[in-house]
């Protein structure tokens, strides 16, 4: 039985707090709103108030976790910096700052990771012992499994897979690596590029509807261009989900956030897909699944972590 924990799923427009038990969100905070806040300082002050008001409600929590985009040091509890929010552009040491002001432990990953915990302790990936989880949403995050173990790397920044490479030549990411695959399938630049598939037709669409959601609908009422862009982004995940394959061999990739709500508009040629690249043995010992937590993933891991580190099971 998991005990309670503060859970923490911050995000660039909205900061989302609840007390977690288990697979359970017992209680939800009225969200944050990232943007009114001017510093790290203030930031982490608006997360402690919300925070103590949730130990009002369950004085039983046995601790805190938060899930956090951008470059984390899960060993040492700061964060480097924080992926779309500006004023958070240097190093922080939100663990002992939290822990020091509410009493209670504090640990500290990236949002990414506590999707894949989540997962792979209650979700999609319960009882496997390898695997590899992608947020698709305005970036790609990433968090891998392996042997029973989050991969975190020798830096503490493994799993960065929306800058891994699709084309070696190709659209340039945000640290110059070429072919970086947010670079294709991240919201923005599926939406940019549905624009122009559009526009090609003679067909004017502003990228507002051109989101994930909007296409798909499209795109099942018979439009083939809309169908198009989700067989191109099939491939181009396929690409990404090859790669893990031939390198890692996980049990099962699965596969969160917006896009995949598409179902088999995105899972059909994106098996296709991976048939055609993969050795056999491979294919055949692959699962590609939707995760099963959907939009609370985050905040689910980020309370699971926290369980199992007020508990001494968490390394």
């Amino acid at each position: 039985m998991y005990r309670k924990a503060i859970a923490v799923d911050f995000g660039g427009t909205s900061i989302k707090m609840g007390v977690t038990q288990g697979a359970d969100i017992l209680a939800k905070a009225s969200p944050l709103p990232t943007a009114a806040y001017s510093s790290p300082a203030a930031i982490i002050e608006a997360m402690c108030a919300t925070a103590r008001e949730l130990l009002q409600q369950h004085p039983d929590g046995a601790a805190i976790g938060l899930g956090m985009p951008g470059w984390t040091d899960f060993h040492r509890g700061v964060l480097y910096q924080l992926t779309n929010v500006p004023v958070w552009n240097h190093e922080v040491p939100v663990r002992d700052i939290m822990q020091q002001a509410l009493g209670l432990p504090v640990v500290l990953d990236n949002d990414a990771n506590c999707m894949a915990y989540a997962e792979w302790k209650l979700g999609a990936g319960a009882g496997l012992e390898s695997l590899a989880c992608l947020t698709l949403g305005t970036g790609i995050g990433g968090g891998i499994v392996v042997h029973n173990r989050m991969l975190r790397g020798r830096t503490v920044s493994a799993a960065e897979l929306g800058q891994t490479s699709i084309c070696w030549n190709g659209r340039t990411g945000p640290f110059g690596n070429k072919g970086a695959i947010e670079e294709y399938i991240g919201n923005n630049e599926f939406a940019a590029d549905a624009v122009q598939a559009y526009a090609a037709a003679g067909i004017s669409r502003t990228a507002e509807e051109c989101t994930p959601y909007l296409l798909a609908q499209t795109a099942r009422s018979g439009c083939p261009i809309a169908r198009g862009m989700y067989e191109g982004f099939a491939e181009k995940l396929a690409s990404l989900i090859m790669n893990l394959m031939y390198a890692l061999v996980p049990e099962a990739v699965i596969i969160g956030g917006g896009v995949a709500k598409a179902g088999d508009l995105l899972f059909e040629p994106l098996m296709a897909r991976l048939k055609e690249q993969l050795f056999p043995v491979h294919y055949a010992a692959l699962r590609v699944l939707p995760a099963h937590f959907g939009a609370d993933s985050g905040l689910i891991g980020a309370g699971l972590m926290a369980a199992d580190y007020a508990a001494g099971k968490l390394s």
